[in-house]
């Protein structure tokens, strides 16, 4: 089904938008958007919402089972004026969002669908979860000058960190269980990311509640969906392997001709399977086995 805005999905959808959990799939050009849909499709989300220019095509066995609205998302504050506005109709459902050529990985994502995984991490009383987004690059730059190859797929084994993060409103106090992470291309070629820009981490599944409010940040105005784990123990966290870095560090004219390749002596082949990121330390089972 293909709506003309949100508004008009809204109206239409409102039967399958209370039915989570929801993909929002944020579609800013033509790379690698049908395997996005496809790969969340088959995580078992109830209903996958693509927010993408008319003018790009979608095969058919796509047309046909995704939500697909018409959104320019170029615009100032796509990002978090769709999610917000999305946030009262999808209320006490729970929602993921990310953009295409971004791939989402949960501890045993391979054996477990998203409803499962979910169910537990509601048991543990929880209503968001931390990604980390790793970065994807394809290994010859000459052969795929975007930088994206499925096929010939790197990511960065090493050089991820965390630092404290600060509330601004109580002299620089280190919040409670909130970390800033980086690592990857933003944190190797910093020099062309702005500094607000290189942080890693996200919120991208979370329960939808009304008044609750996403920051163009990717953190949330309940100070609680920010946390990375329970004050108990450690929760699940998942990862997004996404190629928006490298496509944008390539397609960027400030930076593209700075970079011959992507990849360096920490680089390894992707495997597109959880337990590589798990025994990386790129995701936490917490207590889920």
């Amino acid at each position: 089904m293909q709506y003309s805005g949100l508004k008009e999905m809204i109206a239409g959808e409102r039967a399958r938008l209370a039915k989570g959990p929801v993909a929002i799939i944020m579609v800013e050009d033509d790379v690698e958007v049908a395997t996005t849909l496809r790969h969340h499709q088959q995580m078992g989300f109830k209903a996958v919402i693509a927010l993408m220019p008319p003018a790009f095509d979608l095969p058919r066995d796509l047309s046909e089972t995704v939500i697909r609205v018409d959104y320019n998302m170029s615009a100032e504050h796509a990002m978090e004026t769709a999610i917000n506005t999305l946030m009262t109709p999808m209320a006490g459902q729970w929602v993921y969002y990310c953009y295409n050529a971004e791939y989402l990985f949960y501890p045993f994502s391979e054996t477990r669908n998203i409803i499962e995984m979910l169910a537990f991490h509601t048991e543990e009383r929880r209503d968001a979860m931390l990604a980390y987004v790793i970065d994807l690059y394809a290994d010859d730059l000459h052969q795929f000058p975007n930088a994206v190859s499925l096929d010939r797929a790197h990511l960065d084994r090493s050089g991820y960190y965390a630092l404290a993060r600060t509330d601004a409103g109580k002299d620089n106090h280190p919040k409670e269980r909130q970390l800033d992470f980086f690592g990857g291309l933003r944190w190797r070629y910093e020099e062309h990311v702005p500094q607000n820009r290189r942080k890693i981490d996200r919120i991208p599944i979370f329960r939808a509640r009304k008044g609750l409010k996403i920051r163009w940040d990717h953190t949330f105005s309940d100070e609680e969906y920010n946390t990375y784990a329970c004050p108990w123990h450690h929760n699940i966290t998942t990862a997004i392997c996404s190629f928006r870095t490298a496509k944008a560090l390539k397609t960027n004219p400030g930076s593209t001709f700075d970079i011959e390749t992507f990849k360096w002596h920490n680089s390894a082949p992707f495997e597109w399977h959880s337990r590589q990121l798990l025994d990386l330390g790129l995701m936490e089972p917490g207590q889920w086995f």
